[in-house]
């Protein structure tokens, strides 16, 4: 069973970067996709990008240009850099597994872009 924790989350001004990590343990992580969700209050969680075992990434067109996904399969984590921050995109953000239908949540992290 894949375990994640993620970290990095914070408070910044808008503009601002933040880079968030999740590292998993588990078999078969490096072929699992693996992705960020975010869940903003009276929201519902919307995907904000997620990356295949083979590298393809996906992003949510609130985020293209701004977010970058990147993993490091020897070392079982995803990251989400962040840039050009805006209130918009707080929210608690939360990193997930896919796997022949399973899916995995960590228990989240908050990022607020505030003034």
């Amino acid at each position: 069973q894949v375990q994640l924790v993620e970290s990095g989350g914070g408070s910044v001004q808008p503009g601002g970067s933040l880079r968030l990590s999740c590292a998993a343990s588990g078999r078969f992580v490096s072929f699992m996709t693996m992705g960020w969700h975010r869940q903003a209050p009276g929201k519902q969680r919307e995907l904000v990008a997620d990356i295949s075992g083979g590298g393809s990434a996906f992003y949510a067109d609130s985020v293209t240009g701004r977010f970058t996904i990147s993993r490091d399969n020897a070392k079982n984590t995803v990251y989400l850099q962040m840039n050009s921050l805006k209130p918009e995109d707080t929210a608690v953000y939360y990193c997930s597994t896919l796997y022949f239908g399973t899916r995995t949540w960590g228990q989240g992290t908050q990022v607020t872009v505030s003034s």
